[in-house]
């Protein structure tokens, strides 16, 4: 069996946590990442500092590759010498935020969409029946699901109970005409394209939305890690600005490990060209007001907050994705996070680095 498993945006949140899952299985990793999130968010968001924890960590298991993924020469060269050693491909390198893709449209579009296609054509040319995993993002669905008839509660809002999506919002929901920001828009781009070079050129090939992914592996900024960053906010005592919605906005979110755990199953047993809505679900999910509440109580500090009426452009008010896809095709897979697991790992985790 093929024994190298391929991971882009290496030394990021979820990079990171495929690498030592792959790695402890007794698979060899080859990383490709350029710490291009340091350009995107500057100082918080760089990713130097896990990518030194990784390879001290997984030791010779690992190979790092500085490559950034617009350089469709260095992936070829790259893919042409690991040729059908390849058993696996995780590509989760990209622009990560709405905000930073409208400043620079260009560099957006060229890593998210422009970088997966130069990853499915070098996996296609040297490595065809590796499974291919691509980390994609519900933000595909726009603002259509800000349609859904949402009640305000105290802390949150919500659906009502008899609604088909109460329980999360699955693959049929549409992505087509309605606003998505320009991060949106190339990851659309990017997403369609994964599934279509399964499709055409028939490719065991993974799609996964993600809603918010989390974990202590997150180098959290503000425009960019939502989770960590109240942690961070609330530890170090920095204020945190909260964008519309009075805050009751709603986000499921999935640790970094139950989201490797679910690629693990799809590399056992891979499948052609799906598309999977992936997130914390019913079992993990919270509002901006309510992440406060338990960040709180986990550190024993009051969280400073400012409010700023102007919500973002394309910004989900409600979302809480249905698991039940993938639960169907992979039935050993289950959540084993939920928030406030989540929130006081990261308090754990980051003693030593977030203080006031």
């Amino acid at each position: 069996m093929s024994s190298v498993v391929v991971v882009t945006g290496s030394a990021g949140l979820i990079g990171s946590e495929s690498v030592r899952h792959f790695a402890g299985l007794g698979m060899d990793v080859v990383g490709i990442d350029n710490d291009m999130r340091g350009y995107f968010f500057g100082k918080d968001g760089s990713t130097k500092w896990n990518l030194d924890r990784l390879t001290k960590e997984v030791g010779e298991r690992y190979t790092h590759h500085d490559i950034d993924i617009r350089d469709r020469d260095g992936l070829l060269k790259l893919f042409a010498s690991l040729g059908k050693n390849v058993g696996l491909v995780i590509h989760c390198a990209a622009q990560p935020s709405h905000d930073w893709a409208a400043r620079e449209p260009f560099t957006d579009f060229d890593v998210n969409a422009v970088g997966t296609l130069n990853m499915l054509e070098a996996v296609r040319q040297h490595a065809p029946t590796a499974p291919f995993i691509f980390t994609s993002t519900n933000k595909v669905y726009g603002d259509l699901p800000n349609s859904l008839p949402l009640i305000e509660g105290s802390t949150r809002y919500e659906l009502p109970e008899d609604h088909k999506w109460y329980g999360g919002i699955d693959e049929t929901m549409s992505i087509d005409q309605c606003l998505h920001s320009v991060f949106g828009a190339s990851k659309v781009a990017a997403d369609v394209m994964v599934q279509e070079y399964g499709r055409y050129f028939d490719m065991p090939t993974a799609v996964f939305r993600g809603g918010t992914l989390t974990g202590p592996g997150h180098s959290a900024a503000e425009l960019h890690g939502f989770l960590a960053y109240v942690m961070r906010c609330v530890m170090e005592q920095r204020v945190y600005h909260i964008y519309g919605y009075k805050g009751k906005m709603v986000r499921d979110a999935i640790h970094s490990h139950d989201l490797v755990s679910a690629f693990e199953a799809f590399h056992k047993a891979p499948r052609v060209a799906e598309v999977y809505n992936m997130g914390g679900g019913r079992f993990s999910n919270c509002s901006h007001i309510e992440a406060f509440q338990i960040a709180s109580e986990i550190t024993g500090l009051e969280a400073r907050t400012d409010y700023v009426e102007q919500n973002r452009v394309g910004d989900h008010q409600w979302w809480i994705s249905s698991t039940s896809r993938f639960e169907q095709h992979y039935p050993e897979w289950k959540l084993t996070y939920d928030v406030p697991a989540i929130l006081r790992e990261m308090y754990e985790a980051n003693q030593d680095v977030w203080k006031a």
